[in-house]
């Protein structure tokens, strides 16, 4: 055997494309800048505790997405009933749990408050991404949108009923990259985004004038701060104070920031949950507008490597598995920072690999395992049609 050669059972295959060394390092190096952002973060706003909570949990991450991207993502395909069925299952199992804040959204266990909607979202992606390669074999194409649409509203109401509105939009982006992925005509996706608007303005002013209250009443006061923002909010509109000490804190960290001493805002707590849907405002208090660039353009760079990922996938479903990933990177990015800076309302999505909380950090890692895998299974895939080609 010639060297630089790897042999797999019957197959020949350059060690270049082993699959530890096949992976995308820039996508590794971006989710590892993150939570080493996350933690100087945390530690500076919410002191050890957290600190090494949030460590752990990252160190767990990583070890599962090593050991995602080494199996073949294909073949979770076969198990898309599966998948689903379990999505379903978890978000439900939460009712027979005792609430907590008024919410049904946690499982207790011993070292984790485990929340199903956050592992639902991993759970929507593959499953969906399975149904959405199927879809083909549906002729016509309005009821292989409406199906795909309708398994993703199905997971959303679920979850929004916990209540957990964030990541109830989460699901329905998912569901609408799948589509758009997948290669949904305009048409039907347009169509899909009026019923959207439509179902809002139902929901947010249609429904309440006729005495029918859809949303929980803190949900409605965050859409009322946010669309009737004032200089000066009483501390007892909570959604409207913290939206208000969220851009101060952004804003005094001016170009460099305060440091972790002269973060105020979070540090007197006058910026409430610093460590989870607030973080990025106390990142950009205590190191200002050059901590901020650094984290966005590590998101940045995990947005990049997935859209190249999406490009170079071996098959249709592992570019609907990256898309679904991208929708759910892409819109709690958005919707995190932009409320942090009042150009969105408070919904509570979590900054991925930043904030405080180790369902989320497991879910992102193992979303980067499933795009290592798929980066992995289209590099053995290419060297193994050009070694067919050079023979």
């Amino acid at each position: 055997m010639s060297a630089g050669v790897l042999r797999t059972g019957e197959e020949r295959v350059p060690a270049a494309v082993r699959p530890w060394l096949a992976i995308d390092p820039l996508l590794m190096l971006a989710a590892l800048g993150l939570v080493g952002c996350s933690l100087v973060t945390l530690r500076g706003v919410a002191g050890h505790y957290y600190f090494l909570h949030q460590a752990a949990f990252a160190c767990l991450g990583l070890v599962c997405a090593l050991v995602v991207a080494r199996i073949d993502y294909s073949r979770l395909r076969e198990y898309r009933f599966v998948l689903y069925g379990l999505l379903i299952a978890i978000n439900l199992l939460v009712y027979a749990m005792p609430a907590r804040l008024n919410a049904h959204r946690w499982i207790p266990l011993p070292f984790l408050e485990f929340q199903p909607s956050e592992f639902g979202k991993l759970l929507l992606i593959l499953s969906l991404a399975a149904f959405g390669v199927s879809r083909g074999r549906v002729p016509d194409e309005r009821r292989a949108t409406a199906r795909i649409m309708l398994l993703a509203l199905i997971g959303a109401m679920i979850v929004i009923k916990q209540p957990d509105m964030g990541t109830g939009l989460v699901y329905i982006c998912i569901g609408a990259s799948v589509l758009y992925f997948g290669g949904t005509s305009w048409k039907y996706l347009t169509a899909l985004a009026v019923m959207f608007v439509l179902a809002i303005a139902v929901v947010v002013a249609v429904a309440p004038a006729f005495g029918v209250h859809v949303l929980q009443s803190y949900q409605s006061q965050r859409l009322t701060s946010f669309l009737h923002q004032t200089n000066n909010c009483p501390q007892s509109d909570q959604t409207c104070y913290q939206l208000q000490q969220s851009v101060i804190a952004i804003g005094s960290g001016q170009k460099t920031g305060l440091g972790v001493a002269g973060a105020t805002q979070a540090r007197l707590n006058f910026l409430p949950e610093a460590q989870n849907d607030f973080v990025f405002a106390f990142l950009a208090e205590a190191y200002g507008f050059l901590g901020a660039a650094v984290v966005l353009s590590l998101y940045a760079m995990l947005i990049w490597r997935t859209l190249r990922i999406i490009t170079m996938s071996k098959n249709l479903f592992g570019s609907l598995i990256a898309g679904g990933i991208l929708a759910m990177l892409m819109f709690q990015v958005f919707v995190n920072v932009g409320m942090t800076i009042g150009i969105m309302p408070v919904t509570g999505v979590p900054l991925p690999l930043l904030s405080y909380g180790g369902s989320s950090v497991l879910v992102t890692f193992l979303a980067v395992g499933l795009l290592q895998s798929i980066h992995v299974q289209a590099r053995i895939s290419s060297a193994g049609k050009a070694r067919v080609l050079i023979s």
